[in-house]
């Protein structure tokens, strides 16, 4: 059984970090740039695992906090991890829980915009917050039962360990753009210990079940907007015994390309970086250009249930008039099972019904559009024609 590689196939040049590759996992090879499908609960909303394989996804990536409150994390180590339990059978991602950190912290019931526009307004009063930074972790208040729970790097990496990924992310507090700068260093230095410590207790977990395949654990890397929190943390992280990198946190959206090549000018090129919540077009060609191998999203079905879909003239919505009666599919050179067998007006009386399936198909067209727009991407690293790519599929995507 494989323990864990990655080997570069072809690095682009032409003023890019653009690069192809092969991630070898224990379940399986991964060829990359690849979009992992997300899974956050053990599952592809609205999808079964035989889809995401049928539309040629090659891994899928669930949520350590989610699974650890439902149904436990134990539950699916006994029954032989996170694969075995949900049916699929290629390599699998888990990210540590923190994404929580924001989500149910300062961004609880709010929204954080990620860009430069956001204001301090928009994070949550401390007494409303489901979750409390501390030194030594985080302090969560289940948002399924009102429970208290401390999530600490230690426990992160011994629910990933049971849950058995492939790779795993190393605990690390996610920041927002409205955070101060003095925040954003006090955060970093938090995250960069946590990492140190997952190290350590991952450590002590293979120790003491050599018989499981390898896991990977990725270190985190923040730092916000800022140039010199990126280069550094990328810096201290890169001299730490990570198997590969996850690049996250609070991302400016029209730097997200400068960001990701400040971060991948620090780290070693031979191991592979993993860019957290990005799937618009013009924000995949930006990363993989800059030198990102996977990256993962909930858009393409979160998008797919409230009735959109992806078009190469941009994103529509089936739930618009003029697909009533419509009998062409979503795309007449699509090849996904939605697409070569339903149309647009079935589609609009199955999303204007409220039926299960219209989410269903729609999901299903959404991730084969993205995880065929990335393997096009591959394909043009690995033959040179990557800028040409680029320059005309976002043109033809975004218009003039």
């Amino acid at each position: 059984m494989s323990k864990f590689g990655f080997k570069i196939i072809r690095e682009l040049g032409q003023g890019t970090l653009a690069r192809s590759g092969v991630i070898t996992t224990p379940h399986g090879q991964i060829q990359t740039p690849a979009f992992v499908v997300v899974g956050t609960q053990a599952t592809v909303k609205a999808m079964t695992p035989e889809m995401v394989q049928a539309i040629h996804g090659q891994a899928v990536l669930a949520n350590a906090y989610h699974l650890y409150l439902q149904p436990g994390h134990r539950i699916i180590e006994q029954a032989g991890g996170l694969g075995k339990f949900m049916n699929w059978p290629g390599p699998t991602f888990t990210d540590s829980g923190g994404f929580q950190v924001l989500s149910l912290g300062s961004g609880y019931k709010k929204v954080i915009n990620m860009d430069a526009e956001a204001t301090e307004e928009s994070l949550a009063p401390a007494k409303e917050r489901k979750a409390h930074v501390t030194a030594d972790g985080v302090l969560f208040t289940s948002h399924l039962d009102g429970s208290r729970h401390l999530f600490t790097p230690e426990l992160s990496m011994q629910i990933q360990h049971a849950l058995g990924a492939d790779i795993m992310m190393a605990f690390d507090e996610l920041t927002s753009l409205v955070d101060p700068y003095e925040y954003q260093v006090e955060a970093l230095s938090r995250t960069e210990s946590w990492a140190e410590r997952c190290l350590t207790e991952l450590a002590k977990l293979r120790a003491k079940h050599p018989e499981r395949p390898y896991q990977a654990l990725f270190g985190v890397i923040q730092g916000a907007q800022y140039e010199d929190l990126r280069r550094g943390t990328s810096q201290r992280l890169a001299a730490l015994p990570f198997d590969g990198f996850g690049i996250g946190g609070a991302i400016q959206k029209d730097r997200l390309g400068d960001i990701v090549r400040w971060v991948n000018e620090e780290l070693p090129p031979d191991k592979p970086k993993h860019l957290l919540g990005i799937s618009e077009p013009e924000d995949i060609f930006a990363a993989i250009g800059q030198g990102i191998d996977t990256f993962d999203c909930v858009s393409p079905t979160r998008v797919g249930r409230n009735g959109s879909f992806y078009t190469y003239k941009g994103r529509r919505n089936i739930a618009n008039a003029a697909n009533r009666r419509d009998l062409a599919p979503l795309l007449t050179d699509c090849t996904c099972y939605t697409c070569q067998n339903y149309s647009r007006a079935y589609l609009h009386h199955l999303t204007k019904s409220k039926e299960i399936l219209g989410a269903t198909l729609l999901s299903l067209h959404n991730e084969h559009f993205i995880i065929r727009l990335v393997d096009d991407i591959r394909v043009s690293i690995n033959d040179g024609s990557f800028p040409k790519l680029r320059k005309s599929w976002l043109k033809r995507y975004y218009g003039p």
